[in-house]
């Protein structure tokens, strides 16, 4: 009797622990996979392992009055809305008030315990190994390309960059890199 209570004291913690891990691997895999094009991103953040990290580029429909501000100037993002015909993102529209949130069917939301904290929407990071960040370091120093991140979004709302893949620009995308910025001291 004295053995199989220690062999159960011993068993019980391994098959929790075990069941926790099933659990949050069965997690992990649920939810719909989003493509979202991404900008500013460094490669190679050696400090932190072999990392991409990469601001979204979100096609965010932005609220009335906000469309001429720069990214920065704008109210800080919490919550979107995906749109689209997974995983081609059509749009990203903010929510600001619960009922709305409740009624999104693909609701992201930034994790504020995730390694950038209430920026989750903003700004994001995808491990890769080393060969693969020589790889990718040479896509994005070729300006003919258009980086795209591959997320995975919860039920919860809680998203996981998954892949990093490169797509050539289309004509529209090229004249808006192309085009002339206007000088804000001649208002040109």
């Amino acid at each position: 009797m004295n053995r199989a209570l220690r062999l159960a004291a011993f068993a019980l913690p391994i098959i929790g622990l075990a069941t926790i891990w099933g659990m949050a691997e069965r997690d992990s895999r649920l939810g719909t996979d989003w493509d979202v094009p991404i900008q500013g991103y460094d490669p190679r953040d050696l400090l932190r392992g072999h990392y991409v990290e990469f601001t979204y580029d979100w096609p965010e429909v932005l609220p009335e009055g906000e469309e001429a501000l720069q990214p920065w100037e704008r109210a800080p993002i919490d919550r979107l809305c995906l749109a689209g015909d997974a995983p081609a993102i059509e749009k990203a529209v903010r929510i600001e008030s619960d009922p709305d949130a409740a009624q999104c069917a693909n609701l992201a939301v930034a994790n504020p315990y995730g390694v950038y904290g209430n920026d989750g929407l903003i700004r994001g990071r995808l491990y890769v190994g080393q060969d693969r960040a020589r790889e990718i370091q040479q896509q994005m120093r070729d300006r003919d390309q258009r980086a795209i991140v591959r997320i995975r979004v919860r039920k919860d709302g809680t998203l996981t960059p998954l892949d990093i893949r490169f797509r050539p620009l289309t004509a529209e995308e090229i004249a808006e890199r192309d085009a002339p910025v206007p000088d804000p001291q001649t208002d040109e």
